[in-house]
């Protein structure tokens, strides 16, 4: 398979799930403080994971939580975050510019934070009151989830926290890996037939808004250069339907979440107006040794990672584009 190290993949997951002790010392000496609220902060992919982890928060606790975009902090400023407010980031240069301007005025106000830095010795790993670094590409959603969930627990939102985590540490990095084979053929003929797309549409609702969020942006248009839009499955009714015709590329990503219903009736309406959409769903990627119960907190958006990394492979190759190159990102001031 293309770009694809089954061994590494699973020692980066196991990794990152071997940071809960780190992540639960740092939450219950947060908890025993006492705080106002939380804030998921970030820009770009960062802020397509906070909008999961705060979706995710949201659907199972009265925990108050927020996304923050970086930069609409650093120009508008919140006033709900104040100096007992916990926020909560990741980066993995540890110097997104937008970031670190935020975290600098987020350090006048006082309040705690909590950073996910894959690099040491940077400004956002030293501007951090908490840090955790671990340098594993693909493993952000993970530690975000990871600290939500800590924090649902102290609340008493999951009684079943203990069982969770029992499951993902025997059964997530192999099960992931497994995924992503499953997901190969798949990803060759959708990069076979969408490679040239003058424009894709994403679609998804729940911790999937997140996922084509950050696909369509981040991999789509930054990596290789492909015009896409993102779009809500809640929203597509109200604008995009009606540009969609028998030609127009539309993919739906569907998730195992509360919001799930939301896309459905998106894959429901395709069929009468569409004759080129694509629908991905995480339901089609079992993994033994995670209870039912248990999938939809956050297997389904990892899932959809596995099934779109296969993609981006084989675009990248067929395109003869390296995903690494930028025309404009950081490439110039600006």
């Amino acid at each position: 398979m293309l770009k694809f190290d089954e061994q590494q993949q699973i020692e980066d997951i196991q990794g990152a799930l071997e940071l809960r002790p780190q992540v639960e010392k740092i939450i219950d000496e947060v908890w025993e403080k006492g705080y106002d609220n939380i804030f998921y902060l970030g820009i770009g992919g960062t802020y397509a994971s906070a909008m999961q982890a705060v979706t995710y928060v949201n659907g199972r606790s009265d925990l108050p939580v927020y996304v923050q975009h970086a930069a609409e902090y650093y120009t508008t400023g919140n006033r709900r975050l104040t100096k007992d407010s916990l926020v909560i980031l990741s980066s993995v240069t540890g110097t997104t510019e937008e970031v670190v301007k935020a975290v600098n005025e987020i350090k006048k106000v006082g309040a705690t934070l909590l950073g996910f830095v894959d690099t040491a010795g940077t400004s956002l790993a030293e501007s951090c009151d908490h840090v955790i670094i671990y340098p594993a590409p693909g493993t952000e959603q993970i530690k975000f989830f990871m600290a939500a969930d800590r924090l649902l627990k102290n609340n008493g939102d999951f009684p079943d926290y203990a069982e969770y985590y029992g499951e993902l540490e025997q059964s997530l990095a192999k099960g992931l890996v497994e995924a992503e084979k499953q997901a190969d053929d798949f990803g060759r003929e959708f990069a076979e037939k969408h490679r040239h797309d003058a424009m894709h549409y994403f679609i998804g609702a729940g911790n999937q808004w997140g996922a084509v969020y950050s696909y369509a942006m981040c991999y789509w248009e930054e990596q290789s250069w492909l015009r896409s839009k993102s779009i809500h499955a809640a929203e597509f009714l109200h604008g995009t339907l009606e540009i969609v015709d028998e030609t127009t590329a539309v993919t739906l990503f569907l998730g195992e979440d509360e919001q799930r219903p939301l896309a459905e009736r998106v894959k429901n309406l395709l069929p009468r107006i569409c004759g080129n959409y694509t629908l991905i769903d995480s339901k089609d990627y079992p993994i033994e040794g995670i209870s039912e119960k248990n999938r939809g907190r956050v297997l389904p958006h990892l899932l959809m990672h596995c099934v779109t990394q296969r993609i981006d492979a084989h675009v990248e190759k067929l395109n003869c584009h390296p995903l690494d190159i930028r025309r404009y990102y950081r490439q110039f001031d600006y």
